[in-house]
């Protein structure tokens, strides 16, 4: 399916269920989704999806993660409020990642920051980008870790 769509013209595509179908999901049944601000670029943060959370994120619009740690599926900010609101839904050429263009309300990871990937990497540190905007204990009061 997806060596078709690269021959087809701008404009020309298959129907979902059929291009679903063919997505490339792991021995778990899921594919890894990047989801990255739809304005700015800033690539937000990466978590796993199955083909219930693709077709309930395109049916609804707020986007739908399967968790592997609760093996259970959460809506972003369905316990912090941050909510994740899909703009546009890509698959790779080779259909095997979701690339997720979303309108991002508030820090996305759980550490109350912005992005998940605030960690740099230069020479032989790891240097912390940038502080939390809200604190997690405000985010996310029942957890205890």
């Amino acid at each position: 399916m997806f060596k078709e769509l690269e021959t087809r013209a701008p404009g020309e595509g298959f129907d979902l269920a059929d291009v679903l179908n063919a997505v490339r999901f792991n021995d778990e049944g899921l594919v890894p989704a990047i989801a990255q601000q739809h304005d700015t670029g800033e690539v937000l943060m990466l978590a796993w999806m199955d083909r219930t959370a693709l077709e309930e994120t395109r049916r609804t619009g707020r986007v739908c993660y399967w968790s592997r740690s609760r093996q259970a599926y959460w809506r972003k900010g369905e316990s912090s409020g941050q909510v994740q609101m899909l703009r546009d839904m890509r698959l790779d050429c080779d259909g095997d990642t979701v690339l997720l263009q979303v309108d991002q309300r508030g820090p996305a990871c759980h550490t109350g920051r912005r992005s998940c990937f605030y960690n740099t990497v230069t020479h032989d540190r790891v240097v912390v980008g940038n502080a939390p905007q809200i604190d997690p204990a405000q985010l996310y009061p029942e957890r205890k870790d």
